[in-house]
């Protein structure tokens, strides 16, 4: 059995869309068709056709997929239905009917016809791997051997809530310091290129002698005016071609590598990575994922390159037998109280536990030194805007100063 995104049109000719679960497409048009529904579209729902309606956010109209948020979403309510009691195929059923969105649904109808079809939901959501990471499903068939699924499933739920609060609150903490700087340079730009041109034709016409900042600052404003088509397409073109460059892993890795090196930023990223890998490897472990396999899913949580190489260099060396803390500690990217509870972790035997500790720890270690950082950005921002504004005014009331004086 299959699922089908359908578009169709009632007895009375309202437009209705949804999907429906037969076992070919011949099969889903007649169903349709015995609902007493026109049929105008019918597809077989895939992670490659996957399509949003008309209530879809603009995030979901252009991706193939769910975003974070909605899958952390759903796990939380898969694990809580399943602790419940409730079969997969009820769970399934429920979440269909709470989902308001057209993309979730079409997933999760997908995924509950692959179950119906006799496979595993590690096997069914496998059909779907951009919506469903290696992490996810890993986990997902780990719970289904040992037969705790929905223990599992609670922990990945908490798992991927986590990681989405650690992403919400990066991303929320340089939101403020990013408006004040596109306000900024919105403020100045209008400044030089409207309101000084104006107040300065007024001491051109007197013929004296201006300030040298106020000749600057004419001398800025005109350019701008010339120049401002060329600097956009400038900009424009300086972004294009980073991204370009970017995309050649060579060159990325060592950009990644130099950001590591970078006296604020570097300790956030590295913070980042090391949380990420660090819960990874503390679910998978916990749950009863051999450790080479874990090793494995959580390079795909890095995205910095060069932790993501030293990860996987680890992974090799722990293969041949080697501790994991001395694998992880060659490379000299990973901070160091990471190394010593994964170290602690493994002398004891209680590796999960300790990973769980350090992801806490990182995560925490990030959450204050973003704190931090941004408590120090906004006001270096404030007075940066102040100080450009500051010199825009003394450059107009100069030349008004010195009038004023000839005039006495």
């Amino acid at each position: 059995m299959a699922a089908f995104r359908y578009e169709a049109l009632d007895a009375e000719g309202r437009d209705s869309r949804g999907v429906i679960e037969a076992d070919t497409l011949r099969q889903a048009r007649a169903n349709l068709r015995d609902s007493d529904l026109t049929v105008l579209f019918v597809q077989a729902v895939s992670q490659d056709n996957l399509q949003t309606g008309a209530t879809g956010s603009w995030r979901e109209r252009f991706r193939s997929g769910i975003s974070s948020s909605q899958l952390s979403l759903i796990t939380r309510q898969l694990a809580t239905l399943l602790a419940a009691g409730l079969t997969l195929e009820q769970a399934f059923n429920a979440l269909i009917e709470q989902s308001d969105s057209e993309t979730v649904t079409q997933v999760l109808a997908g995924v509950r016809a692959e179950i119906l079809a006799g496979h595993t939901l590690a096997q069914a959501m496998g059909k779907y791997e951009r919506v469903f990471p290696d992490i996810y499903r890993a986990l997902v068939k780990a719970g289904e051997s040992s037969g705790e699924l929905g223990h599992v499933m609670l922990r990945l739920a908490d798992y991927t809530e986590s990681r989405q609060a650690l992403q919400q609150k990066v991303g929320l903490a340089f939101v403020y310091p990013a408006i004040v700087t596109a306000v900024a340079l919105l403020v100045v730009t209008g400044l030089l290129m409207y309101v000084v041109p104006q107040v300065v034709s007024v001491f051109q016409q007197s013929h004296q002698s201006l300030p040298l900042l106020t000749r600057m600052l004419i001398g800025l404003s005109s350019g701008l005016q010339a120049t401002w088509p060329y600097l956009l397409m400038l900009i424009v073109a300086t972004v294009f071609a980073a991204r370009m460059v970017l995309q050649r892993e060579e060159i990325r890795f060592q950009w990644h590598l130099r950001l590591l090196k970078f006296p604020v930023f570097g300790r956030l990223v590295r913070g980042i990575n090391a949380a990420r890998m660090a819960s990874t490897l503390a679910i998978l472990a916990g749950s009863g994922v051999p450790l080479l396999s874990s090793l494995q899913a959580a390079t795909g949580v890095v995205n910095n390159l060069p932790m993501r190489r030293a990860l996987e260099e680890a992974a090799k060396k722990v293969r041949e037998g080697v501790e994991l803390s001395r694998a992880l500690a060659i490379s000299k990217l990973f901070p160091p109280i990471l190394i010593h509870l994964i170290a602690s972790g493994e002398s004891s035997g209680k590796l999960d536990i300790m990973l769980d500790r350090a992801a806490i720890q990182q995560e925490q270690e990030v959450g204050n030194y973003t704190s931090i950082l941004t408590a120090l950005l906004e006001p270096l921002l404030i007075l940066t805007m102040g100080g450009v504004v500051l010199l825009i005014v003394l450059a107009i009331l100069m030349p008004i100063i010195e009038m004023n004086q000839m005039v006495h």
